[in-house]
């Protein structure tokens, strides 16, 4: 895989974003949304990105207040337009086609885009939660240590670089599960592991029924969470997928 063209994108709310594109020639493209505290640039997500190169061009990016973008985190709220400065920027490189494919925190953030904004051709959500303040594992009462304590987001800027913002949500955006049925008529496909540590399969359940028909729902056996636990196969299925569902008519 050729290196990356660098992007710096700017949101409509004046927030610079660092962003890498992986060119490819069959107008489709995937915008790669990672999850909490990961960056476009690691190791996991250029894997992911080198697969699904295969099928299309790839923009991955670094949500606010990661990596090498500017802001803070708003961990689901405002990087909602982290996406759609993405997604912009895949119309401009003439792609015709556009699919968010999100992990985790990324997931969220890619469903609640297509909902609220749309403009969007299908939608791939891996280990995402389906509602805010699920707090029902050991790893999500960690994630929410190191967002709601200030000990915390000091600790997690200092272990991984990412900047969450102190002061919370005012007003709660809606949750992932509040605005899947919008995203309809684009694809939407779910795919959770009966292994996540993190989120139960009751996130995926949750989001499954609140979506409208054209929806999947992929239950994978032994797979863990996220960018970490995800296969080659797993990834080369999603881009398959995402060809498949983005070439005829929508219903």
């Amino acid at each position: 895989m050729r290196a990356p063209e660098p992007i710096t994108l700017f949101t409509s709310d004046g927030v610079r974003i660092d962003a890498g594109h992986f060119p490819g020639g069959s107008g489709l493209c995937f915008v790669l949304a990672h999850g909490f505290t990961c960056t476009w640039r690691q190791p996991e997500l250029r894997r992911i990105a080198h697969v699904l190169n295969r099928r299309g061009g790839v923009i991955g990016l670094d949500f606010r207040g990661h990596g090498r973008s500017a802001g803070r985190s708003t961990v689901g709220d405002r990087e909602v337009l982290d996406i759609e400065a993405a997604v912009a920027a895949a119309r401009r490189r003439g792609y015709e086609r556009v699919v968010v494919a999100g992990f985790s925190m990324g997931g969220a953030v890619a469903i609640r885009h297509a909902g609220l904004h749309g403009g969007i051709d299908a939608v791939v959500a891996v280990s995402a939660p389906a509602r805010w303040y699920y707090r029902g594992t050991v790893p999500m009462r960690r994630v929410h240590w190191a967002i709601e304590r200030r000990t915390g987001r000091l600790a997690v800027r200092l272990a991984r670089g990412t900047r969450v913002a102190a002061n919370g949500w005012n007003p709660v955006p809606d949750a992932p599960h509040e605005v899947a049925g919008r995203i309809a008529p684009a694809p939407f496909l779910i795919v959770h592991g009966d292994a996540d540590a993190f989120l139960p399969l009751e996130h995926a359940y949750q989001l499954y029924e609140a979506a409208r028909e054209p929806r999947e729902l992929w239950i994978e056996p032994a797979f863990g969470h996220a960018e970490v636990a995800v296969t080659r196969n797993l990834i080369e299925r999603i881009a398959d997928w995402s060809a498949t569902s983005t070439n005829g008519p929508h219903p």
